[in-house]
């Protein structure tokens, strides 16, 4: 039986794919990629990335990151409610984000107020959230603590210890494995994967960034997941297909597809 890969983070709505995405997509299916999710990151992208979902059929997020900070919050959230209100009916929307926080980028408070508001407005409809998570997981859990979310989500790119881990899976979360698990130095990464349950994961790219280190590619894509695949494989001295068809169930239960 074919194997089968669900890339649960990838931005093939960007410009960096415009000139090659049919060709793309074709190969990814030869390879047995067939489910993509891709996020959003900023109400002025949304309709492009709309576009390419619906055309490629790949689920979608919508949401606001924490590097597209809006001039007006209230107003961007608002736009957000209503993009969500006129996609509920939409089967390939399955979650809000990409929202989160990063302490490598500006404004804060900003950030969390916004993040904060996403992540209600995923408890209202009761959908799960991508979170983007640099250097402030003790923030981001403590505002995950108090929202009490019923459907919990992804955090997306962990780069954490196995203790942060571990208060991520009890709040609901899944984590998401990229390639940075390709980097022999990521020891802290590889620690997490080998030793954290199976039903914890779920793989993505972060297509077009976060390319492994050491890769021909300047443009990361989906078509590396068979390789992550081999490194958790590795890391937990199994096989790859039982490996493979617990990541892709962990994703389907998640945005219950």
């Amino acid at each position: 039986m074919k194997q089968t890969f669900f890339d649960a983070h990838a931005h093939l709505d960007f410009a960096e794919f415009d000139h090659d995405r049919d060709a793309l997509f074709i190969e990814m299916n030869a390879r047995g990629i067939d489910k993509v999710l891709i996020p959003g990151v900023s109400p002025e992208r949304w309709s492009r990335q709309l576009e390419i979902a619906n055309q490629y059929q790949c689920y979608f997020g919508l949401g606001i990151h924490p590097w597209f900070i809006p001039s007006s919050i209230d107003e961007a959230i608002t736009k957000l409610e209503q993009q969500i209100n006129h996609n509920l009916i939409n089967p390939l929307f399955v979650a809000i984000g990409e929202c989160g926080l990063d302490k490598l980028r500006p404004n804060f408070p900003a950030q969390v107020e916004l993040c904060l508001k996403q992540v209600l407005l995923a408890k209202k409809y009761h959908l799960p959230v991508i979170l983007h998570a640099v250097k402030c997981h003790t923030e981001l859990i403590a505002l995950l603590t108090k929202s009490k979310l019923t459907h919990g989500g992804v955090i997306h790119g962990f780069y954490g210890s196995v203790e942060v881990a571990k208060h991520y899976q009890l709040l609901g979360f899944k984590l998401g494995i990229g390639g940075l698990l390709l980097n022999p130095m990521a020891k802290k990464l590889h620690h997490v994967v080998s030793e954290l349950p199976l039903e914890t994961f779920v793989i993505e790219t972060d297509s077009p960034s976060m390319t492994p280190l050491n890769s021909p590619e300047k443009r990361n894509s989906p078509l590396i997941l068979p390789s992550i695949i081999e490194k958790i494989a590795f890391l937990r001295k199994k096989s790859t297909v039982p490996i493979l068809e617990q990541v892709n169930k962990n994703t389907l239960q998640l945005y219950e597809l």
